[in-house]
């Protein structure tokens, strides 16, 4: 540690035998969630912990928030949900005049308290803390480059590299808005970041913006005093805190804000918007906003474009809770299919300890949904959801609508085929597990017993968006990658999943 510098470390270090064995869902992984606030005068920690916790649904594994009262940083994080990583004893030990905090589902790195954020470096001008939501494609040219700086590294994420990288850049006498348009062109990759420095807070995105990062301002009781801001993965972090939205920041932007105020600079040429298009079908909180609408608005309209791509005679129309609800109700709404709840969802099923037996299994033990068989009994039914990764879950959802009396089972999937893995912060399978991959539609209907099977065609999904079709990274579905992937990205992933335990 610098000798200007003083940091304290709050956490809590949970043992790796502690972390939540459930078995993975038949979805694409959330990517995660970033925060960050300044506001001078105010519990930036509990503004952050807010933050945070709208922001859950973009990682369950761990939480952390660092704050910054001057030089002094204090970081809190450990492995589990928002609500479980804090308290108000916690929270009341991380002062401070700004904060940034992050909620992990890890893509790079293991799952271990020590790879939780924010990302805590060293450098001549005081500590930085970095939450990262993305996934870099050149992480091994950077470690190596680092490497050869004698960098000790502490975890096994590409985030650490992004940190250390900024960290080196302002060693070598470059101030915060230098090193970090510096150190942003060494990383190739999806990344959106929240840097908590003791001047000011820099937030960027890639020069793709692949991942999402809104800025807002806090409300204040005198017009005359400085702006306070807030950054937040999506809209709804903003909300929950009673900011209100700015705007998007831009591809390739720089922001950078401290007591002056906020200066934007543009650090990547031919900078071009690629937004993941699952962020709009499934990432987001319908109710967080993206392009002037709430993202319920859009699955609404994807879910009507469904049902004139492959409508079928039935009798009631149901979701998968809770992602697949708003496609669901649009689909009803064009097919004139009336909307009914075939399918409760168990909203407290959340990290747990305690496994089911195999006997348990055996028995159809049902911890996440269950069937209302006076709704299904008797019924020609269409149950719409946003995708299907390996089938196995959708399998296991057709069986027990059956089970529950349901005479035919017409699946509509809200998207197209998975055919592709994502590099840039997804947690995909590699291609020989995705079911689409290597099955054709109606060989994926016939794997998981439903009647009928229809997916949203590539060209629905877009141009649903009412925006520039070219506007969107929708490599998952066509392998068209806006940023090259290296050969032994994709290789390293191969390996990843063959090695992995079950």
């Amino acid at each position: 540690m610098l000798p200007n510098d003083s940091f304290s470390d709050q956490s809590c270090q949970s043992s790796d035998s502690e972390i939540d064995t459930l078995a993975a869902s038949d979805k694409p992984e959330e990517a995660c969630g970033v925060f960050g606030v300044y506001s001078p005068g105010e519990q930036v920690a509990t503004l952050a912990y807010f933050g945070l916790y709208a922001l859950q649904h973009r990682g369950q594994e761990s939480a952390g928030i660092a704050a910054f009262d001057g030089n002094q940083v204090s970081l809190h994080k450990d492995m589990g949900l928002v609500s479980q990583v804090f308290n108000e004893t916690i929270l009341g030990k991380l002062p401070g005049s700004l904060a940034v905090g992050h909620t992990r589902y890890s893509t790079t790195g293991s799952s271990r308290v020590v790879n939780a954020q924010p990302a805590i470096v060293p450098t001549r001008l005081g500590s930085l803390a970095l939450a990262h939501n993305g996934n870099l494609v050149n992480t091994a040219q950077l470690r190596e480059e680092l490497s050869e700086r004698d960098h000790d590294f502490i975890t096994t994420t590409d985030s650490e590299m992004i940190a250390l990288a900024l960290g080196d850049e302002v060693n070598d006498g470059k101030d915060w808005v230098e090193a970090a348009t510096s150190a942003f062109k060494r990383c190739s990759g999806a990344f959106s970041l929240v840097i908590g420095t003791p001047d000011g807070i820099l937030a960027t995105r890639d020069r793709n913006g692949i991942r999402p990062l809104v800025l807002g301002t806090l409300p204040k009781d005198d017009p005359e005093s400085p702006d306070r801001y807030a950054l937040a993965s999506e809209t709804c972090g903003l909300d929950i805190i009673g900011a209100d939205y700015v705007r998007d920041v831009q591809p390739g932007e720089l922001v950078w804000i401290t007591a002056d105020g906020l200066t934007s600079v543009q650090w990547a040429e031919k900078a071009e918007r690629k937004l993941c298009i699952f962020e709009m079908i499934y990432f987001a909180r319908p109710d967080s906003v993206m392009h002037e609408e709430s993202l319920y608005s859009y699955r609404l309209r994807i879910g009507r474009q469904l049902a004139q791509e492959s409508f079928v005679e039935a009798d009631i129309v149901i979701a998968v809770p809770d992602s697949g609800i708003p496609a669901a109700i649009g689909f009803s709404q064009e097919s004139g299919i009336p909307y009914a709840e075939g399918l409760i969802k168990n909203r407290y099923v959340g990290r747990t300890f305690i496994q089911p037996t195999q006997g348990m299994r055996e028995a159809g033990i049902r911890m996440k949904l269950n069937p209302l068989k006076d709704v299904l009994a008797g019924k020609r039914v269409v149950i719409v959801d946003d995708s299907i990764v390996r089938g196995t879950t959708s399998r296991k959802i057709v069986k027990a609508l059956r089970d529950a009396g349901a005479l035919e089972v017409h699946m509509r999937i809200s998207s197209p085929p998975v055919t592709h893995p994502c590099f840039y912060g997804i947690d995909t399978d590699t291609q020989d597990h995705l079911i689409a991959a290597t099955k054709s539609v109606a060989e994926i209907g016939e794997q998981i017993g439903v009647d009928s099977l229809e997916y949203l065609s590539w060209e629905g999904m877009l141009t649903a968006t009412k925006e520039d079709t070219n506007s969107f990274c929708s490599a998952c579905f066509t392998g068209d990658y806006p940023i090259s992937v290296p050969d032994q990205v994709k290789r390293a992933k191969l390996i990843l999943e063959k090695v992995a335990p079950v």
